[in-house]
């Protein structure tokens, strides 16, 4: 079960000179999976950006830790996967002996996350030759091997054909089931309510609407959440009324 402690404190991030991000506060439920969902242009992976220390805002503070204090362990899997000019055996291998394993606890842990990536049959093909699908469990399996504790995803699905995206979303549940808080972004609302756990709205840089799964897709009185669900667009003035 995680005990993830994530919080965002007066955080603002512009860039040319235009404000991208405006979070006064924001903190995630410790337990189970964050959706984060929004229109294009809404700040989504800036935010999963800054959440994993890859941008740094102008203002505010960040805090990714455990309950305790202590540092969390974290990885980041993004929309197009990012391999090695390497085979799909030293993907994984790299990614272990760069996390600190021995040489035979990373041999061990290798086997184990290509079978349950469904990739033990390409242990050595050249990882960029593989297909979309199995890029991205590649991807998925070189951030999980390394016990994260902590999982950002940025549309793992997206550009995945079905079947593909079902072998991706197992990966991602076992992961979830497994104590990994994970914090995803995606287009997909039914994705978002199978996952379940809370749901980020984001607009304009803004968080909108933070909400149980259950309660964003039922009877969620948050004008944001009813305009997104509904396909319609309101100012902020029209939200206060």
């Amino acid at each position: 079960m995680s005990d993830m402690h994530v919080q965002i404190d007066q955080l603002r991030l512009s860039i040319g000179g235009v404000i991208r991000l405006n979070i006064p506060f924001l903190r995630l439920d410790p337990q189970g999976p964050t959706m984060i969902l929004g229109p294009n242009g809404a700040g989504k992976s800036l935010l999963l950006r800054v959440l994993h220390a890859l941008q740094t805002p102008d203002t505010g503070s960040v805090q990714v830790r455990h309950i305790s204090g202590e540092t969390a362990r974290q990885a980041m899997v993004f929309q197009r996967p990012v391999l090695l000019r390497r085979s799909v055996r030293a993907n994984l291998l790299f990614a272990l002996s760069a996390s600190g394993y021995a040489r035979q606890t990373r041999v061990e842990l290798a086997e184990k996350w290509m079978h349950q990536g469904k990739l033990a049959h390409l242990v050595d093909q050249p990882a960029r030759r593989l297909s979309g699908g199995e890029q991205q469990r590649l991807s998925l399996v070189r951030a999980l091997c390394c016990n994260p504790e902590i999982l950002f995803l940025d549309e793992p699905c997206a550009h995945l054909d079905v079947n593909a995206a079902q072998d991706v979303e197992a990966l991602i549940k076992s992961a979830i089931e497994a104590g990994i808080k994970v914090v995803m972004i995606t287009h997909d609302r039914a994705q978002a309510r199978r996952f379940g756990g809370e749901i980020l709205l984001m607009e304009g840089g803004q968080v909108k609407a933070q909400e149980g799964a259950a309660l964003f897709f039922g009877p969620s009185q948050n004008p944001w959440t009813q305009a997104f669900l509904q396909g319609y667009e309101i100012s902020d003035a029209e939200a206060e009324t």
